[in-house]
């Protein structure tokens, strides 16, 4: 199963001194499921080898992870995304939309319509911590993120996605 991977757009963000973020780039699919649902969504990042956690929201204060890397399906709704932490770009998202960010790249919710959903995945085995970028958290989240495996599939292009070109 594979999703719309005609427009993709790529994200740099660099080290804010909180935020690590990554020298990856994130990928933000726009329109990635053509009907998006949560079902939808679980059942595309559990078809292409990121399995579905859970179904929520975005927090709305700065935080990265630095175990995995995490894919953001929006479900239902849209919204404003601050990503790359406090000296980040905000970004439009909205049902359909697909976001894969690389472990210790900084995101949080800036504002969001009433019904917003987003489902999440990680690579199979792997779950995630929750960093704020407060004082103390480095240099041990860096080399977390740094022992990050490069995932093996991309969530919504599978065996030959833009993860998989982009990352590798």
């Amino acid at each position: 199963m594979q999703g719309n991977i005609a427009d993709v757009r790529l994200e740099q963000f660099a080290d804010d001194g909180a935020i690590p973020n990554s020298a990856l780039p994130t990928l933000i699919y726009k329109g990635a499921v053509a009907e998006p649902s949560p079902e939808a969504m679980e059942a595309l990042f559990d078809a292409n080898g990121w399995p579905s956690a859970w179904r929520w929201g975005v927090y709305d204060f700065h935080h990265y992870h630095s175990t995995t890397h995490e894919c953001l399906g929006v479900a239902r709704g849209s919204a404003r995304l601050k990503l790359g932490g406090e000296s980040g770009r905000v970004f439009e998202i909205s049902a359909g939309d697909v976001i894969v960010l690389p472990a210790g790249t900084g995101h949080r919710r800036l504002e969001s319509s009433g019904d917003f959903l987003v489902v999440g995945a990680y690579p199979p085995g792997f779950s995630a911590d929750l960093l704020r970028g407060e004082p103390g958290e480095r240099p041990g989240a860096d080399e977390r993120i740094a022992k990050v495996p490069l995932p093996k599939t991309d969530p919504v292009g599978g065996q030959g996605g833009p993860v998989l070109e982009k990352w590798g």
